[in-house]
């Protein structure tokens, strides 16, 4: 330890806790939808609030790394936690969807420089001989939370309804905040001019109007096809703008020569693919416990947790095999092929899980899909690490990060646009919003003859999203087959 280097114990607990907030917020959420879907009667928006949070720390993590490194990073996360804290309890007190949303949105800006500024802040405030260590205790705490969240949202939520989930955030943020005044105050290094802002601006042109227009695309209407058409364009036309840009500004926010490389283009595809498959699944799956299961949200939260845990587990074991073997491709080559087919089962085979495990059923196969999803973001981020430059490891690392977020936002919405027009397709959206307010039993009240209708059309709704998750699953197997990168 040097002058300057305060010790662990005093260095742990103001970059954990924001770190756990930051993780936890991401899967916290998910139990509560069916809760929040019932309060406010509007099913088929409940998944923004999942998108609206993931788009808009995407856009923030590279703006509070640029601003940390210039204006000082202890102070960038004293104002990240305040709009984090402040927008939860905007969460909690919102009146409706769209306000709840907007909530969202200002959670996710605060969010989204919590885990850039503690990354950081724990290489700034530990030793270079001391980082493996930090590293290792930060990787635990990573998969810890989101373990845990989903367990912690169903508990909330069925003790205190679905607001306390973003309540819950208010003591620990204010906490979070008074722990880093414990951090050394060290000045930035000045000059945030060289900031890729127009880069910025375009890149969230280029993917707000997409996830606008795959939520409009729900619908079979012309009429909300023709506006999102024209939001696609946008977005078309900002993709290319973007890549005009960025291979001309002084400091892209984007490295173009790096993603130029197959193994790097392919890399971050991979990540991509890999937060669609795992955020879209964590979205989905409780509206299928609290609609054909008539799971409560306690329960929903605990069904959750296999997925959760398994995911991590199996990224665990594909970092494990690539360091006692050498071999990188072939894990995700294998893993990502077994995950699509499992998913495929998932979609239109869980019968005899059902039958055999009751509301487990659904739960336990994607628990063991989990275990080869897990394979790809790992190689992904060695793949990155091992083929950029030493003075470029820090834009590779935060490049597929952002990929894997842009990647989750896509794929939740996508994925959730897929159930609700197959649900609207099939005339099974009412009852379908029935079902997940009140529980698969209000069904009952039907004629027989409708009530077989409506629960098969919902099946079939969530055949049509499982089958979409697939998708990114072969997707992801296809770039893993074709990785250049094939052993270290």
């Amino acid at each position: 330890m040097t002058p300057t280097n305060p010790p662990l114990r005093r260095v742990f607990p103001p970059i954990l806790l924001p770190t756990f907030l930051a993780v936890v917020d991401g899967t916290i959420v998910a139990a509560a939808l069916p809760a929040m879907a019932g309060a406010f009667g509007e099913v088929e928006r409940v998944t923004w609030v999942v998108a609206s949070y993931l788009v808009a720390s995407t856009v923030a993590a590279p703006v509070y790394g640029r601003l940390g490194d210039a204006l000082g990073r202890r102070r960038l996360l004293l104002t990240a936690l305040a709009l984090f804290v402040a927008a939860s309890a905007l969460c909690a007190c919102a009146p409706g969807i769209l306000s709840l949303t907007g909530a969202r949105i200002l959670q996710g800006f605060g969010g989204g420089g919590l885990m850039v500024l503690c990354q950081a802040l724990l290489a700034e405030n530990v030793q270079r001989h001391q980082l493996g260590q930090a590293q290792g205790v930060m990787a635990a705490v990573i998969v810890t939370s989101s373990t845990f969240g989903p367990v912690a949202g169903g508990a909330l939520t069925q003790a205190f309804g679905w607001p306390s989930v973003f309540l819950v955030n208010l003591p620990l943020g204010l906490l979070a905040m008074l722990l880093a005044l414990r951090l050394p105050a060290r000045g930035g290094g000045g000059g945030s001019g060289a900031f890729d802002w127009p880069g910025l601006l375009l890149f969230a042109g280029a993917v707000v109007p997409l996830l606008l227009a795959l939520e409009g695309l729900q619908g079979v209407e012309v009429t909300t096809a023709f506006p999102a058409l024209a939001e696609i364009a946008l977005s078309l036309i900002c993709v290319v703008l973007l890549g005009w840009w960025e291979r001309r500004a002084a400091r892209p926010l984007f490295p173009l020569k790096l993603l130029r490389r197959p193994a790097m283009w392919r890399a971050n595809a991979m990540a991509a693919c890999s937060g669609a498959l795992l955020v879209s699944e964590a979205t989905i799956l409780p509206l299928h416990l609290r609609a054909v299961d008539g799971a409560s949200a306690g329960q929903i939260g605990l069904m959750m947790l296999p997925l959760t845990a398994t995911v991590g587990l199996g990224s665990l074991i594909t970092g494990w095999l690539v360091s006692r073997t050498g071999r990188v491709a072939v894990f995700p080559s294998v893993g990502q092929t077994a995950a699509a087919l499992g998913l495929l089962l998932v979609a239109f085979g869980s019968g005899p899980a059902n039958a055999v495990l009751g509301p487990w059923g659904l739960p336990a196969l994607l628990a063991v899909v989990a275990v080869f999803q897990g394979s790809a973001m790992p190689v992904a981020q060695i793949t990155m690490q091992s083929q950029a430059p030493s003075d470029q490891l820090g834009a590779a690392s935060a490049v597929v990060q952002l990929s894997r977020s842009v990647g989750s936002a896509i794929g939740v919405t996508l994925v959730a646009g897929v159930l609700f027009a197959a649900l609207s397709r099939y005339g099974a959206s009412e009852a379908f919003a029935d079902a997940v307010r009140h529980g698969p039993s209000v069904l009952a009240g039907l004629p027989e003859a409708e009530r077989i209708r409506a629960a098969d059309d919902i099946a079939g709704g969530f055949s049509a999203a499982f089958a979409t998750v697939a998708v990114f699953a072969f997707l992801n197997a296809a770039l893993a087959w074709t990785l250049p990168l094939r052993r270290l």
